[in-house]
């Protein structure tokens, strides 16, 4: 199974993962590469290696990183979450203004198969052969069904609130 690494940035570490993804990219790579790598200036594919293959005190650094970093630019009133969400709005804007209806069958699609499937299976159980790749397909959905209630609704504020309580437990600003 390929391991996402996009997954495991948005999930450890959300302000780096929304710098990567927007115009800050290339600043984020450089403090990513420079904390598990200690080389700033490794390429992508050697940050996006480092990530999948992550260890605990790799995530941890990763983590603190991620605090460091949006404090840093905090303090450059940089809006990391403006940014993010000016990214989503501009996905629904064109979606309204195309009268594009792709998104919204896609994410119907996407939460149906979720549900569709996780009903097949409390209903038949799990086949004999081939369960893991079921199982696999599950966590996928199960992913795409929380990208597209972040498409749709955006995320939740507990992730920023997340952060501000482990940073006040450091000692450090949110």
């Amino acid at each position: 199974m390929k391991i996402n690494f996009k997954e495991i940035i948005a999930t450890v570490a959300p302000a780096l993962a929304a710098a990567l993804g927007g115009p800050l990219a290339g600043m984020a790579t450089r403090a990513i590469a420079g904390e598990l790598l200690g080389n700033p200036d490794a390429g992508i594919n050697d940050v996006e290696m480092a990530i999948a293959n992550a260890s605990g005190p790799d995530l941890v650094k990763l983590k603190e990183l991620d605090v460091r970093f949006k404090s840093n630019m905090a303090e450059a009133q940089v809006d990391l979450e403006r940014i993010a969400a000016d990214d989503r709005n501009s996905a629904r804007e064109r979606q309204v203004r195309m009268a594009d209806w792709t998104p919204s069958v896609l994410g119907l699609a996407i939460i149906l198969g979720f549900f569709g499937v996780l009903a097949w299976i409390f209903q038949f159980g799990l086949p004999d052969t081939g369960s893991e790749v079921l199982l696999i397909m599950v966590g996928a959905l199960g992913a795409m069904t929380t990208q597209v209630g972040n498409y749709f609704f955006g995320s939740s504020t507990g992730s920023k609130s997340k952060d501000t309580i482990i940073a006040n437990l450091k000692g450090g600003a949110p």
